[in-house]
């Protein structure tokens, strides 16, 4: 393989794009999906045989292809001369974010006011959703069982704080909020409540027929468009980094790789995969998640489309390698003490590996060395980060993806401060030094 492709800041253009596009993880996996079908992949069906009598083209021939269920997508590219026995080289990451989600009876109000009702999805920073103006996005469910995607991008909804006049101690004592009481936002004045109307409100915005959606998966999400920040703009602030920066960084290298392949520049030793998973904020346990069958289901069935038996399944998972990406924390220059006094990682210097040896993070030593490799071929400098040990330790897909598949596994991801809130912020360097890291780790 030639020198390895190179990204620039032309990647964090298109990133800020793809975080405004994509405000639910069904949106994501959407705008993922178009963007590998420009390099050349297509859609294969889960439903259809992987065999090589009825969809050679789609399935066990050589090419991109990728399969989507719900909020989740695993992409793949099978280069010419692959072997069922062929290994994977797979970057891990996921698609949803802590927000605001709707209930299933939606419709709330009092003392003159038109609310949503809304339910608390994984673990936000609470304060950050107040007084910010939030559209509305997600999946509707048609009657016919069709979805059809949906994006109220434009101020619909808020969550108006109490004023200080009427909460003196908030400055002293902090903010308390309750949520089922303090977080239901307004979007609207009405004395007449009716069960009905937000949905109703979605099909007209739709251009559906009244009643025609009989199943919904609404969040919220800030309408603020992602932008640079900073005296020489060399951070980006922006909604959904946690964990879109990954599946963006993801889908550039890997329609990277399936280009440079396509066009006969070069051998992979590998077949590069992107596996982007939802539910990920809430412990990965669905039908979409990590911690289910979708990732072990496509992998086993290429080995088996391209004519492998089960022997040929055992060699290829076991030199597959996984890297799963998800942002970490920057060193807070308020809050330093926080971070272990060791590991101060800092925003534009490069991607991180994660360590922790109570596997709340996969990697090893064999894992640093795979992942030190790839950034050398790269050109990319890393650095380390493991937590205080006074501080509980956050985890990933990573251990999951071990687990689960008897693959190895190694933490990394882009340093970040405001994790978890409605808008957060990275370095506008570390998207495409992260990208340009996967290319080499996926061409091998």
């Amino acid at each position: 393989m030639s020198a390895p492709h190179r990204f620039d800041r032309g990647l964090t253009d298109d990133l800020m794009s793809f975080l405004a596009a994509s405000p639910s993880a069904y949106h994501a996996v959407a705008n993922t999906a178009q963007r590998l079908e420009k390099a050349g992949f297509r859609q294969v069906a889960e439903t259809d045989a992987w065999d090589a009598e009825t969809s050679a083209a789609a399935t066990s021939g050589t090419g991109g292809k990728y399969v989507l269920r719900g909020g989740a997508i695993v992409a793949w590219y099978v280069p010419e001369g692959a072997a069922p026995h062929t290994p994977f080289r797979i970057v891990g990451a996921h698609t949803d974010s802590p927000n605001l989600r709707v209930k299933p009876v939606p419709d709330l109000g009092g003392h003159g006011w038109r609310q949503v009702a809304v339910e608390i999805y994984g673990g936000p920073l609470l304060n950050s959703w107040l007084d910010r103006d939030l559209g509305l996005a997600g999946r509707l469910t048609l009657r016919d069982g069709t979805t059809r995607l949906v994006n109220v991008d434009r101020p619909l909804l808020r969550v108006p704080q109490l004023a200080v006049h009427l909460d003196r101690a908030v400055n002293t004592d902090g903010l308390k909020l309750d949520k089922q009481r303090h977080l239901q936002p307004i979007w609207g004045l009405s004395d007449d409540v009716r069960e009905g109307d937000l949905i109703a409100f979605l099909e007209q915005e739709s251009g559906l027929a009244p009643g025609e959606v009989t199943g919904w998966d609404l969040m919220t999400h800030s309408v603020e468009p992602p932008a640079y920040l900073g005296r020489d703009r060399e951070l980006v602030a922006g909604p959904r980094m946690d964990n879109l920066l990954s599946v963006h960084a993801a889908t550039a290298a890997l329609a990277a790789v399936a280009t440079r392949s396509a066009s006969g520049d070069g051998t992979l030793p590998y077949i590069p995969v992107l596996a982007a998973f939802d539910h990920e904020e809430n412990g990965s346990q669905s039908d979409t998640g990590a911690d289910g069958p979708l990732l072990g289901s496509v992998l086993e069935r290429s080995v088996f489309a391209r004519g492998g038996s089960y022997e040929d399944r055992a060699r290829a998972f076991a030199g597959t390698v996984c890297l799963s990406s998800d942002t970490g924390h920057a060193v807070h220059p308020n809050y330093a003490e926080r971070h272990d006094p060791t590991h101060h990682p800092r925003v534009n210097g490069g991607p991180i590996l994660k360590v922790n040896v109570n596997n709340r993070y996969a990697t090893d030593g064999s894992g640093r060395a795979i992942w030190a490799a790839a950034c050398d071929k790269a050109g990319v400098p890393f650095q380390n980060f493991v937590s205080n040990n006074s501080m509980p330790c956050g985890t990933t897909i990573g251990p999951i993806t071990a687990a689960r598949h008897g693959i190895k596994t190694v933490d990394i991801g882009v340093a970040i401060l405001s994790m978890h809130s409605a808008r957060e912020l990275c370095g506008a360097d570390d998207p495409h030094l992260l990208a340009n890291a996967l290319v080499a780790f996926l061409e091998g």
